[in-house]
């Protein structure tokens, strides 16, 4: 008996679907994603083979670097209303009122270096002049007017007050930077009874061992 042939057809896929899915992942990561800010005071920290992970939340940094006006010193705090309450804080003790437009603008910022007097002149830009190079100069660490120590006693009390609980500490200090710079902020933080805190190092490969 005679075999019948069947007809063989190229095998076809949709498509759609697949794309669809594609488009909604890419979608999904774009909007989660967070953008990486510029940094006021870059520096480029020191390598370590530590892998251990800041605190997203309740932390408050300080970068210690240099640029075109000389060593500085910036201020940062992850938490907007701890940002909010220590500026208040701050603007009380100094006889400075800040507006409630000001105080929005600045709960935006992540880690500011000027002097106090300086602050509203600050906000007011926008943050691409902000975070030129120079504009910022740092915040006073002198004897005289020691306003870091202040930003530092304030940060903590606001943190109590609002979270109830200690604002965690972190130093940011270049590679390249003398010692006795970043000894300075230890002894400051120390001053206040802060004997825990972070140093903040990038990543070193681990050496290969035979």
């Amino acid at each position: 008996m005679a075999k019948l042939k069947m007809s063989k057809k190229a095998a076809s896929i949709d498509m759609t679907a697949m794309c669809d899915v594609a488009f909604l992942l890419l979608t999904f990561f774009i909007l989660t994603a967070t953008a990486k800010l510029p940094e006021p005071l870059p520096v480029q920290t020191p390598a370590s083979t530590v892998q251990t992970k800041l605190p997203e939340t309740g932390l408050a940094t300080l970068t210690v670097g240099k640029n075109n006006v000389g060593q500085s010193v910036f201020f940062g705090m992850k938490d907007r209303d701890i940002r909010v309450a220590t500026l208040e804080l701050m603007g009380e003790s100094r006889g400075i009122k800040f507006s409630e437009n000001e105080i929005a603008q600045f709960s935006l910022i992540e880690e500011f270096g000027v002097p106090l007097s300086g602050l509203k002149q600050l906000i007011a830009m926008s943050n691409a002049n902000r975070n030129k190079s120079g504009v910022q100069p740092g915040i006073p660490t002198d004897s005289l007017n020691n306003e870091l120590k202040d930003w530092i006693m304030y940060a903590r009390k606001a943190s109590i007050e609002l979270k109830d609980k200690e604002l965690d500490f972190a130093i940011k200090g270049d590679a390249k930077q003398q010692y006795p710079q970043i000894r300075k902020i230890m002894d400051m933080l120390q001053d206040q009874k802060i004997n825990n805190f972070s140093l903040v190092t990038g990543l070193r490969a681990k050496p290969k061992t035979n």
